[in-house]
């Protein structure tokens, strides 16, 4: 396909500078989120196994609840009952609880022993896997705009951008598309390998970075869009309000547990239980929300849907589930939350997302490396743009995987100190990701890459190393990986440890031996390592000469 030169330039200036302008908070939410595929298994694998207590049969549920609301004021307010086999049976808020993000909640977890007498304890609710998500949601960028997140708003408009930066490369790339899509041309040059990289990337993985781009606006945008439509609706209301009660329940009215899975059971054929939320039971609005999976089908939250009902009368209140009065509407809302979240496909989907995500944050640090290397002098001193370019292209990605990597090593110490671990996950990671920063600036990019990649690799190494030494640790609980999913995070840590350190050796290898004008190309008196580089060069134009 032939394009006029000047369209293609015009082009060109898009993709370069719409890429540029937000790649590095996109790589921040794209790598965040490739981990979000697996947010419940990472708050479960980073969880002390001793806080969960043991199953009960499905007989003794209403015994456990009845001594739980009648000994503790808390449970007769609202409880959870759960249902997945690896959470306590029964817990509730002693501090916290309801809607809204807070790191100092406290749970009281119960169960029967064998005389069917209460057990309980209260422990913290771990939210690594929260913190991983709001970076997903917010790039880690702190404040509110009225009830808005600062950083949803700033990512939606990133993914404006970002779906005009898809647009523009795909049209710049059009005329060559057939001939050099599949050519990753490493004999050409470092710069031609990583060019036809991104774009083998970009391009086979394009309809899924359409549909973030798009679901991404839509979530950041709905509410000042809702807002927006007041101008057409005027004071009435877009959405029916729930109807106030009048009447006071009392929690001894409650039906029995079973009866409400019968109930939902009629609501959500072929859906699982994972857990039943009761909330405000002695007031006049008490309500229950029950969280349902089913593999395979499209969900409107990330992992579950749900049917929120009156928990005296068993009136559904709200249902994510599609029902028949709600025609088309149900399917295609569902469908644009399903198609982001990728819960549509089961295991085998998340992982596909999980390196979709991966490869999408690999993508922006590719077009910011693409975007250094075009600009790159014929000299030893780059720009004062490239060489700020570069430090925090470095510092910003590698900074943002280190804080999380730091976050998950740090799990299973931090209990040694304290109950309250999650103030210790945010600060850890925002001490580090400006570290990482400061430190790529101090030292330079080319340095800093080689360094950091190598802590990382070292970070990750340490996290199964930490399960082991739980083992033979006075004062920690022996906390090896339970079960398959918990096993499965450790060794995917091994592999990355793996893969970080052939990265900083790629790196190192490239300072040294790469092209000396470059902004990849370390200083003599950044190290040592320099002079034998030039020792071993000097050596090598003697054998060819």
């Amino acid at each position: 396909m032939k394009i006029r030169s000047d369209i293609l330039r015009t082009y060109q200036s898009i993709h370069t500078w719409t890429g540029i302008t937000t790649g590095l908070v996109l790589f921040i939410a794209f790598f965040a989120g490739s981990l979000t595929m697996f947010k419940p298994q990472i708050e479960q694998w980073a969880t002390p196994p001793s806080q969960q207590l043991a199953p009960i049969s499905s007989t003794q549920r209403d015994n456990l609840i009845n001594q739980a609301i009648s000994q503790y004021d808390k449970a007769a307010d609202g409880f959870i009952v759960n249902f997945d086999g690896q959470s306590s049976p029964l817990t509730w808020y002693e501090k916290g609880g309801g809607r809204g993000f807070r790191l100092d909640d406290s749970l009281r977890h119960a169960t029967l022993d064998d005389n069917g007498v209460i057990v309980t304890h209260i422990s913290s609710t771990n939210e690594l896997g929260q913190l991983i998500d709001q970076l997903h949601r917010t790039a880690g960028i702190i404040g509110k705009l009225g009830h808005e997140d600062i950083g949803v708003l700033v990512l939606g408009i990133a993914a404006g951008l970002y779906f005009l930066a898809l647009i523009s490369g795909v049209i710049v790339l059009l005329p060559t598309l057939v001939k050099n899509l599949f050519a990753l041309r490493s004999h050409k040059g470092a710069s031609r390998f990583w060019l036809d990289s991104h774009n083998l990337v970009g391009v086979l993985s394009l309809p899924f970075h359409l549909i973030i781009a798009w679901t991404a606006m839509v979530f950041a945008f709905h509410d000042p869009f809702y807002g927006g439509l007041s101008l057409v609706y005027g004071d009435k209301p877009l959405f029916e309000p729930r109807e106030r009660g009048l009447i006071e329940y009392s929690v001894e009215e409650l039906p029995s547990i079973e009866t409400y899975i019968e109930q939902v059971s009629k609501l959500a054929d072929g859906y699982q239980i994972r857990n039943m939320e009761f909330s405000k039971l002695s007031s006049t609005s008490p309500s229950l929300a029950v969280e349902l999976v089913a593999v395979g089908q499209m969900m409107r939250g990330g992992y579950s849907d749900f049917i929120y009902l009156q928990p005296y009368t068993l009136k559904v209140n709200y249902s994510t589930i599609n029902q028949p009065e709600d025609g088309i509407y149900g399917p295609v809302v569902n469908s644009l939350f399903a198609l982001h979240f990728g819960n549509y496909a089961g295991g085998l989907g998340r992982w596909i997302y999980f390196s979709l995500g991966l490869l999408g944050a690999f993508l922006f640090y590719s077009g910011n490396l693409l975007w250094l290397e075009k600009r790159r002098q014929k000299q030893a001193l780059q720009t004062r743009s490239s060489r700020v370019m570069s430090s925090l292209t470095i510092g910003v990605c590698l900074g943002s995987i280190l804080g999380v990597v730091g976050a998950m090593l740090a799990t299973k110490w931090l209990y040694l100190i304290s109950e309250q671990i999650n103030s210790y996950y945010l600060s850890g990671y925002y001490v580090l990701f400006f570290v990482a920063i400061a430190y790529s600036f101090a030292r330079g990019a080319a340095l800093a890459a080689i360094h950091l990649l190598k802590l990382l690799s070292l970070g990750c190494l340490l996290i199964p190393v930490s399960s082991l030494l739980t083992l033979i640790m006075p004062g920690l609980m022996p906390w090896t990986p339970a079960d398959f999913n918990a096993g499965l995070i450790e060794s995917m840590a091994l592999l990355f440890s793996l893969l970080f350190y052939l990265a900083a050796k790629k790196a190192q290898h490239r300072a040294y031996y790469g092209e000396r004008n470059s902004i990849w190309a370390l200083e003599p008196h950044a190290s040592k390592q320099p002079l034998k580089c030039q020792e071993h060069s000097s050596q090598q134009l003697g054998k060819l000469s």
